[in-house]
């Protein structure tokens, strides 16, 4: 129920890290990562799920965690922008989006970035139309989204698909 205030126990695996939390099943997820878990990566543009700023993967799907509740993601698993670098640097993704200047403002940097990562996980060297259809749910205002496009394109050559495994 939408809104709900009613606390649950929450379980879920959140950037690699077993989740064990009382909290309000009807918060929306975007909340529960600012507010509770301080991952303010994670940003929240329209509220509506059309702007994609709020993009976080869920078992490796890209998601607006705006339209998404918090007692949905109980034994699931959730990577925010924060838990994409691991002790090696930056994913490949991060780095050629910072190479290729695709980083203007930073708002819709997180959302953009998550949603390639997923592209590249499930197809690993994407033509420049799928790239635009896979980020067509994420919006730039600073951008034409060229540098965008070359940044998905850099990151494909750089690696083959990279699964992200937490351990």
């Amino acid at each position: 129920m939408a809104g709900s205030k009613e606390i649950m126990r929450l379980k879920f695996k959140l950037n690699g890290q077993d989740i064990n939390i009382d909290a309000a099943g009807g918060e929306r997820l975007v909340d529960l990562l600012r507010e509770r878990f301080d991952l303010v990566g994670t940003k929240e543009g329209c509220g509506k799920g059309e702007c994609g700023a709020c993009t976080v993967l869920l078992d490796g799907e890209p998601i607006c965690s705006c339209l998404m509740l918090s007692s949905q993601v109980i034994g699931r698993e959730i990577i925010t922008i924060e838990g994409l670098a691991d002790k090696k640097g930056l994913h490949p993704v991060q780095k050629a989006f910072s190479e290729t200047g695709a980083v203007q403002c930073g708002f819709c940097s997180p959302g953009l970035i998550l949603s390639s990562v997923a592209l590249l996980n499930d197809k690993p060297k994407p033509s420049r139309e799928e790239i635009k259809k896979a980020l067509s749910g994420n919006l730039c205002r600073c951008t034409g989204y060229e540098k965008i496009f070359e940044a998905v394109e850099s990151a494909s050559k750089m690696t083959t698909k990279r699964s992200r495994k937490h351990d």
